[in-house]
C-alpha cells in the first residue's frame, strides 16, 4: 500500500464490513477521485483536503443498494431523496413490478398500478429517462429496468387480451433499445391488471433481447397466494427459456391459508437454483403496500388506506373503520375509495424471517414515495434489517445483513465495481453505529428517520454527515453492467 498517495478523504479507525459477508476488520479507508483508493493503516498518510473523519466504534460498509424501489419519478421530483439517504442507501434500482417511467409519454396518469409512481410519464425512450437523471443529479445513484406493463400500455389499446404479433414485435424492439440505452433488464408484473392477460409465451417473446444482450428478468409473479407454486414455476420457465438470471420480487405468502408455506417455496427455489440462476428480494415487514383492490379485502384482516382520489381524507385510516362509519361492507367501502392505495396486513412474520434468512435473498424497500401516507418501509427498511432482524432477532450476522443489502445485490444485478468496500471500487459508503442502528418509521408515523446512521457517501461525496443531510447530489445513472453485450 502506498501511504504517501494523496487522498481526498480518510475514514479513520472504523470496523470495515466489506459487503462480501467476511468478518469485520479494523481499518482506515482512503478515498480519492470518487473511488476507494486504500484500505488499511493510513496513519502515515498526509491529511487530505477532506480531512480525517474519526469513525472509531462505527461500521464502514458499502452504501446500501435498494434492489426493489419505485423511485422512478422521485429521483427527479425530490432529488434530495431523504427517505433513502437517511438509511444509508446510495443506489436505487427502479423499474420494478413491470412499471417503468420509460418508454411512455402520457399527459394523464396511466392506469393502475402505473399511477403509483406519482407522475412523470414524459419520456419517449429509455435514453431520455437516463439523460433526465444525469441532468437532475439526484442524491443517489440510479439504475433501472424497463417494465413490461409500461410497454403494454404504450402499444396496446386493449390490455385485457394477450398481445398480438405486431404488438409483441413493438414491445420487443423497445426492450432491445432500452437494454442498449442502459437498462439492467426487464421486469414484469403479471399480478396486476395491465399485464394479467399476458401469456407466458408473450413475456418470453417480448423479453427475447435479454438472451442476446444480457440483463436480469425480475418478476412480480402472477400469484403470491394459493397459486404461488404455479407462479414460481412459470417464472422459472421464462428464465430458462431466455437463459437469463431471475429475480423473484418481494417474495411473500399472502392470506392466512398460505402462512407457513415459505418452507415449501424456498425449498423449491433452492432446488431450481442448482440448475439455473434464480434469487429473490424481500422487505422486512409483514404488511404489503400497493394499489387498492376491492377483491383482496376478503383475504386480509386489516387494510390501511394510503391514498384515495375520491376521498383524500381517508389517508391513514383503516378500511374497517371507514366501513363502519359509512354503514357498508368493507368491500363496498373499498370500491368507494377507488382509485387508491393501501397497506395490507396480510403476511406472517415467521415467513418474513425465513425468506430474509434464505441464502440468496436481497433487501429491497418496495417503498412508494408518492403515497400520501407511505408504508414505513420507505424510510425504515435497511436499518430495520440491521437493528431488528440482525441485532435483536439474530436471524443472520451483521456481516450477512450488509452483504444482502450491498454485495449480493451488485452481484445479482451485475453492477460493476459497486457493493463492496474494496480498493478501486466506487466510494459509495454507509457509516453507522452497529449498537444503535434501528428504524423509527411506524405505520402511525411512517416518515420518521432511523437512528444510528452517521455518514453516507456517494462517489466520495457526503450526502449525510453527522446524522444530517448535506444537500449534496452526487448521484449518477448507472448504465454499465457486468456481462453487458454491445
Amino acid at each position: 500500500m502506498d501511504v504517501d498517495s494523496a487522498f481526498d478523504l480518510i475514514l479513520q479507525g472504523g470496523d470495515v464490513v466489506d459487503g462480501t459477508g467476511a468478518p469485520r476488520r479494523r481499518a482506515d479507508v482512503g478515498v480519492r477521485a470518487g473511488r476507494i483508493a486504500a484500505i488499511g493503516d493510513l496513519a502515515a498518510a498526509a491529511t487530505p483536503p477532506g480531512g480525517r473523519i474519526d469513525v472509531s466504534g462505527l461500521v464502514v460498509a458499502p452504501g446500501f443498494i435498494d434492489c426493489h424501489s419505485h423511485d422512478d419519478w422521485a429521483v427527479l421530483d425530490t432529488p434530495d431523496m431523504a427517505p433513502k439517504v437517511s438509511q444509508g442507501v446510495t443506489t436505487v434500482i427502479n423499474g420494478n413490478c413491470g412499471i417503468s417511467l420509460a418508454p411512455l409519454q402520457s399527459e394523464e396518469l396511466p392506469p393502475p398500478p402505473l399511477n403509483l409512481l406519482g407522475g412523470g410519464y414524459r419520456f419517449g425512450s429509455f435514453a431520455e429517462y437516463r439523460d433526465a437523471i444525469a441532468a437532475q443529479a439526484p442524491a443517489v445513484n440510479v439504475a433501472a429496468m424497463v417494465g413490461h406493463s409500461t410497454l403494454r400500455v404504450r402499444h396496446m389499446p386493449n390490455l385485457d387480451v394477450p398481445a398480438d404479433a405486431a404488438q409483441i414485435a413493438a414491445m420487443r424492439a423497445d426492450v432491445e433499445q432500452a437494454l442498449r440505452d442502459g437498462a439492467l433488464g426487464v421486469s414484469t408484473g403479471t399480478f396486476y391488471p395491465p399485464a394479467a392477460a399476458a401469456t407466458e409465451a408473450e413475456v418470453i417473446a417480448v423479453c427475447e433481447p435479454l438472451s442476446r444482450l444480457g440483463g436480469v428478468y425480475a418478476t412480480h409473479m402472477r400469484d403470491e397466494g394459493n397459486q404461488v407454486m404455479d407462479a414460481i414455476d412459470e417464472s422459472l420457465r421464462i428464465g430458462a427459456a431466455l437463459n437469463v438470471p431471475i429475480v423473484i420480487s418481494h417474495h411473500k405468502l399472502v392470506g392466512k391459508q398460505n402462512h407457513g408455506r415459505s418452507e415449501q417455496t424456498l425449498a423449491h427455489v433452492r432446488a431450481a437454483a442448482a440448475r439455473q440462476a434464480v434469487c429473490m428480494d424481500c422487505y422486512p415487514y409483514d404488511a404489503s403496500s400497493t394499489m387498492l383492490r376491492a377483491e383482496r379485502v376478503d383475504i386480509c384482516d386489516r387494510i390501511m388506506i394510503t391514498w384515495s382520489k375520491p376521498h383524500p381524507e381517508a389517508s391513514g385510516r383503516y378500511l374497517e373503520e371507514l366501513a363502519d362509519e359509512w354503514g357498508c361492507s368493507r368491500r363496498e367501502a373499498a370500491e368507494r375509495l377507488l382509485p387508491g392505495g393501501a397497506v395490507y396486513f396480510i403476511m406472517d412474520d415467521n415467513d418474513v424471517r425465513r425468506i430474509l434468512a434464505y441464502q440468496d435473498t436481497m433487501i429491497g424497500s418496495d417503498g412508494l414515495a408518492a403515497d400520501a401516507r407511505p408504508h414505513p418501509r420507505l424510510w425504515g427498511t435497511f436499518p430495520r434489517v440491521l437493528g431488528h432482524y440482525a441485532r435483536t432477532l439474530g436471524i443472520f450476522t451483521l456481516e450477512q445483513a450488509v452483504f444482502r443489502m450491498s454485495g449480493l445485490t451488485a452481484l445479482r444485478f451485475g453492477l460493476r465495481e459497486r457493493g463492496q468496500v474494496a480498493q478501486g471500487f466506487h466510494a459509495d459508503l454507509a457509516v453507522f453505529d452497529p449498537d444503535t442502528i434501528i428504524d423509527r418509521a411506524t405505520f402511525d408515523e411512517p416518515e420518521t428517520p432511523c437512528e444510528g446512521m452517521r455518514h453516507v457517501f456517494v462517489g466520495g461525496v457526503a450526502t449525510w454527515l453527522d446524522g444530517a443531510p448535506t444537500g449534496a447530489r452526487p448521484g449518477r445513472f448507472i448504465a454499465e453492467r457486468v456481462g453487458q453485450a454491445s
